[in-house]
């Protein structure tokens, strides 16, 4: 299919070869697979200075014009060109490491790879994530995509520090309210995030969130993303540091997340869900991509027809199989699948990833355990098994 140029007004800056070998390599990799999806980052630099940003992470968070480090064609051709891509399939995610998608002058560029995805008929999942103004033109250009199942997921966190969250939460609030007004072919997230005790979890935060999530097709919750480098960051700016210690998954304390499932349970309010594929599923009406239901603890907030769609997509894939497809991504030591999830040594992050997606089946690695009721969170603020509790 030939498709017609449609560059934006103001086409944002490449970088030169020289400028990008300078960057961090997992920052000029434009291609990163996470657990929500094959992510696509052609543009980096952000105005908005949240202080939890992953930008930490990448050593680019004084970087704040956006540039792109190729073309929206080239990039689309990297992604469904990349080896763990299969269309159909694979889910995606837009700019959710090094920009907001929907500045102002990030946005035609956004919509430009999306007209190319959908242009080829694919009908894989694409996230998108703001936390930034979205209007009922941009709804109209987000329902013009009728292949794609595209989600938007709106970041509110109702912090009201503003040396860590510069962004005024009624802007994401809004945003949230105008995508579902006029949502057709697209969905809406509330993406209630990062929840931090004492910063952003009183009865009105609580309050906030249960009104919002009557203006999205689901809700999703979870905490901090508390590294070195975000700690770094607090301490040489004088912020409130949040926890004692850092961590490598996202901090969700035990008693944070009982207030908020008290909360919901009272009155009628919207689909309250942990993950972020559980969230998205449920809002298009499908079985979770990422087979969390042989987690069954996690499930025990979901509503029953979500339960019985995973439960009846989630099948044990054969043993035989899995293992020749982790031995052929490098997978060493014994590959095991019991009835949680699929167990792998030797493979990191992305093969494991592909392995979850293609099978529909939770995939672990047996050195990173996930522990019963914890979520795949970090453990601090759960209770171990002797009863005490990490801080």
């Amino acid at each position: 299919m030939t498709i017609p140029a449609a560059p934006p007004r103001r086409a944002l800056p490449i970088l030169s070869p020289e400028k990008i070998s300078g960057l961090k390599p997992a920052l000029a990799d434009v291609i990163e697979y996470r657990k929500s999806g094959l992510s696509l980052n052609w543009v980096i630099g952000c105005p908005l200075e949240c202080g939890y940003c992953v930008r930490h992470l990448f050593d680019n968070f004084e970087m704040k014009a956006p540039r792109r480090l190729m073309s929206d064609e080239e990039a689309v051709v990297h992604l469904v060109g990349h080896p763990y891509f299969r269309a159909h399939k694979t889910p995606i995610q837009l700019l959710n490491r090094a920009t907001d998608p929907m500045l102002p002058i990030v946005k035609p560029h956004v919509y430009e790879v999306l007209r190319r995805l959908d242009g080829q008929g694919l009908t894989n999942h694409v996230l998108i994530i703001t936390r930034w103004r979205v209007s009922p033109e941009d709804c109209a250009v987000l329902n013009s995509f009728k292949h794609l199942r595209l989600t938007v997921l709106v970041t509110h966190s109702h912090i009201a520090d503003p040396a860590i969250e510069p962004v005024d939460s009624r802007i994401a609030a809004q945003s949230l309210r105008t995508l579902y007004e006029h949502a057709e072919y697209y969905r809406t997230v509330l993406y209630w995030r990062p929840i931090v005790p004492g910063l952003n979890d009183s009865e009105a935060d609580i309050e906030r969130a249960r009104e919002l999530s009557l203006h999205a097709h689901a809700t999703v919750f979870t905490g901090l993303f508390f590294r070195e480098e975000i700690a770094s960051y607090y301490q040489a700016h004088g912020l409130p540091m949040p926890y004692e210690e850092t961590a490598r998954r996202k901090i969700m304390p035990e008693v944070a997340e009982r207030r908020i499932l008290d909360a919901f349970e009272q009155g009628s309010w919207g689909a309250l869900f942990r993950k972020t594929s559980c969230g998205v599923a449920y809002a298009h009406g499908e079985a979770d991509y990422n087979g969390h239901f042989g987690v069954r603890e996690l499930c025990d907030i979901c509503p029953r027809d979500q339960i019985a769609r995973c439960q009846a997509a989630w099948v044990k894939p054969d043993l035989s199989t899995v293992t020749q497809e982790a031995r052929f991504l490098g997978a060493t030591g014994e590959v095991e699948v019991n009835d949680r999830a699929i167990v792998v040594e030797g493979l990191d992050e992305p093969p494991r990833y592909f392995l979850q997606h293609g099978f529909g089946y939770q995939c672990h690695d047996r050195a990173k355990p996930h522990h019963y009721r914890q979520h795949g969170r970090a453990p601090i603020g759960w209770k171990a098994e002797n009863g005490t509790t990490s801080t």
